[in-house]
């Protein structure tokens, strides 16, 4: 059905993968060990002149027990739950749509279920703010390749964005409006913009690329893709999705007692006497409009879950743009609930764009007019106008819902398009730690306002959802790891620095070192039975440069130190490293370091550039 057979990773496969083992060394504790090819850097010394002491081998049974100090497994240990952060991105525009910059953190409010709330991070974001240098050094000569660039790091993605056509409701002239308005926003897009194009019906789909070319073709596959096959074809009676709803889930009077008499015209051609029968018609035929609408829409949301699947698992920014003429909301529609939780739980905001453009209700096709009667005529053209005016509450609802955009009713679809894809100049992140949370499931609405700066205009996400059970706290700190490796914030709990060696093995393979240094004096330690202890986890995941995962693997360190031990590496810290088989490229290296007592994190971001 046209679609990339490109091997995709979903955050669950990653995860599996992240179980690969790290090769662990310290400046205090190293093992005496032949040198790797790709060797700690030149700043990585030993606290003391005292035989250094080596890991247990991964996996070991009983690493107090056996005097070792440092020992790593692949089992997780039992973690303490960590406070649940809630992110807002807030954009701030004036009366001319133009981003309101230099605001602080004192500026703003921010209520959960109309109480204050006390903002606990805050942060002023550019589309350059993830900006990582291409730091990598060539293990066989210690320093960078003269190939890199200085504008390497910029072309690393930072920020993906999901342009989801619904082509299955797409008419043809909507359809080369779109296209005629997508084809100018390219140009527009950061070095570190990725996008990625799907459709509702399926039928196409382009990766996450920086490639304006292969985006712009992309463009000429947008076209009416309609799951009935009905078109031209007039049921007796027609009853369209929005009067079929009222029918069948309202026991609507006035909208079946419409049906009947467009039955009793049309099949019994006038005839009174035959209600009964017509009646028969009406309501077998909303059933039937009602069943194929509800296929429909389930088609459509399975295709935007898709596409929500795919860009959850980018590591950036994430930001979903719906371009539709939109469709009737009923009761089975409502289910976009679901996709509103799943785009707020994976820090997607929904940006929509009415395909109509600026329009007035329409009154039907001219090339193919309804077979209205005279008594049928006026009610009909009232349910059809109604269904052309709720289709936009879907756009509106994931959008508001998510934080997003509504554009509509509007002429300039280019504009529209561009404010939705486009990342804005600034933008603000705030973040709170909801007090008293019950795990209930319930939704919460989030207000974000301004101290005396009432004409502005505040883009943010509206609310979020409650955790609906308590999980396991071993669960939660795979999935806290899980999402840090997945987004680019940066996260300083542990003091921790990132490096990256690589040795290239031949022309076309490189093993990449990931090096992490640990500042001891930084780190929560339980003491028991004359020990200091803890548990760090190492994750790291290399993705490419369009965001595609490629390799990681993940270690858990355990520390039972003694006390002499301690003093040496609170002097000097500790380096964990592991180690990749890559291909030559560009890639973004995604760091997360998690610790079971004091339940910090520490994410950092790196980039390696590996010359051909």
């Amino acid at each position: 059905m046209g679609r990339s057979r490109q091997v995709r990773f979903d955050r669950h496969a990653i995860g599996l993968l992240l179980t690969a083992g790290f090769l662990f060394f310290s400046g205090a504790l190293r093992a005496q060990a032949p040198p790797d090819p790709a060797a700690a850097p030149k700043t990585d010394t030993t606290s003391s002149g005292t035989p250094a002491q080596s890991p247990a081998p991964a996996g070991s049974a009983s690493n107090a027990a056996n005097g070792t100090e440092v020992s790593s497994r692949d089992s997780a240990p039992t973690f303490k739950v960590r406070v649940n952060l809630v992110l807002v991105r807030v954009v701030v525009r004036d009366g001319q749509g133009n981003v309101v910059p230099n605001l602080k953190k004192e500026d703003f409010q921010l209520f959960d279920n109309r109480k204050v709330q006390t903002i606990s991070n805050f942060s002023v974001e550019t589309p350059e703010s993830h900006t990582v240098a291409a730091v990598a050094t060539d293990a066989a000569t210690g320093e960078a390749p003269a190939e890199i660039s200085p504008g390497a790091s910029a072309k690393l993605p930072q920020r993906f964005v999901s342009v989801v056509f619904d082509d299955t409701d797409l008419k043809t002239d909507d359809a080369v409006t779109v296209r005629a308005a997508a084809g100018k926003l390219f140009g527009s897009l950061a070095p570190s913009d990725r996008v990625g194009i799907y459709t509702t019906s399926g039928q196409f789909t382009q990766e996450f690329t920086s490639d304006h070319e292969s985006l712009q073709k992309s463009l000429f596959n947008i076209i009416p893709h309609p799951l009935s096959t009905a078109a031209g074809v007039h049921p007796c009676p027609e009853v369209n999705y929005y009067e079929a709803d009222r029918i069948v889930n309202f026991n609507d009077s006035q909208a079946l007692g419409v049906a009947t008499e467009d039955a009793v015209q049309c099949a019994f051609n006038g005839d009174e006497s035959k209600v009964a029968q017509a009646r028969m018609l009406a309501e077998s035929g909303a059933k039937i409009a009602a069943a194929e609408g509800d296929s429909q829409t389930e088609y459509i949301y399975r295709h935007l879950e898709d596409a929500m699947r795919r860009l959850s698992g980018m590591p950036g920014q994430r930001v979903m743009v719906f371009v539709s003429p939109g469709f009737v909301v009923t009761t089975y529609t409502r289910e976009g609930g679901d996709l509103i939780d799943r785009a707020n739980r994976a820090n997607i905001v929904i940006n929509t764009v009415d395909a109509r453009g600026l329009y007035t209700p329409d009154m039907g096709d001219i090339g193919d007019p309804p077979r209205d009667s005279v008594l049928t005529a006026g009610p009909k053209t009232m349910y059809r106008t109604s269904a052309q005016f709720a289709s936009s509450q879907i756009l509106s609802e994931l959008a508001d819902g998510t934080g997003g955009t509504f554009f509509h009713n509007r002429n300039d679809l280019d504009v529209g398009l561009r404010r939705a894809v486009v990342a804005p100049p600034l933008s603000y992140l705030l973040a709170f730690s909801p007090q008293n949370l019950k795990v209930d499931g319930h939704y919460h609405i989030l207000k974000v306002s301004l101290a005396g700066k009432q004409k502005f205009t505040i883009q943010a996400r509206r609310g979020y959802y409650a955790p609906r059970t308590v999980k396991d706290p071993a669960e939660t700190a795979k999935q806290e790891i899980q999402e840090a490796i997945f987004s680019q914030e940066e996260i300083h709990d542990v003091p921790i620095d990132l490096q990256t060696q690589f040795f290239k093995t031949d022309q076309t393979q490189a093993r990449l070192a990931v090096l992490t240094r640990v500042d001891v004096k930084g780190i929560h330690f339980r003491k028991a039975e004359g020990r200091s202890r803890d548990n760090l986890t190492f994750a790291t995941a290399i993705f490419d440069e369009n965001g595609n995962f490629v390799t990681g693997g993940e270690k858990i360190v355990e520390m039972r130190l003694l006390d002499p031990t301690l003093t040496r590496l609170s002097r000097s810290g500790f380096t964990v490293k592991s180690s990749f088989d890559v291909k030559p490229g560009t890639y973004l290296v995604r760091l997360v370091v998690r610790d079971a007592e004091g339940s910090q994190m520490a994410a950092r971001n790196g980039a390696v550039v590996i010359p051909y």
